[in-house]
């Protein structure tokens, strides 16, 4: 059962910098986190994509035995976030379509504290990877 939620979280939820807070095919998805307080209000769980949440989605593949090197991908697939917003931070939030604009907080602390964790973790650092595999 984990695996079929995972199935579904992947081709739904995920993108490179974390997962939506809504699918896109949901008539009340917003694809762009912007606009007016009341608009940016209403739309962080419509879509918004949430950076922290990557922590979680990485629990789940362990848990669900996926192999290390697609594990590894996902925190690849956000280093290039690094050199947008605050150098070398993990953003808040992102729009929920391509190509993923980071909004709100430039340096969200549970963002950046989900992927360090994940990498300490899970032994997912670059350096320590070419050691152990």
């Amino acid at each position: 059962m984990a695996g079929a939620i995972l199935k579904i979280i992947e081709e739904k939820l995920y993108t490179p910098v974390g997962l939506r807070s809504l699918q896109q095919d949901d008539v009340h998805y917003m694809h762009i986190y912007g606009g007016n307080t009341f608009k940016r209000d209403s739309s962080y769980h419509q879509g918004t994509v949430w950076s922290w949440l990557l922590g979680a989605y990485v629990d789940s593949l362990i848990k669900t035995r996926t192999e290390k090197p697609k594990v590894r991908k996902v925190i690849d697939d956000l280093t290039y976030h690094l050199s947008e917003g605050c150098i070398g931070s993990v953003s808040e939030i992102f729009d929920g379509d391509v190509p993923h604009y980071p909004r709100g907080c430039i340096a969200q602390a549970w963002g950046v504290a989900e992927i360090l964790r994940v990498i300490k973790d899970y032994n997912l650092s670059k350096e320590e990877s070419t050691k152990s595999d």
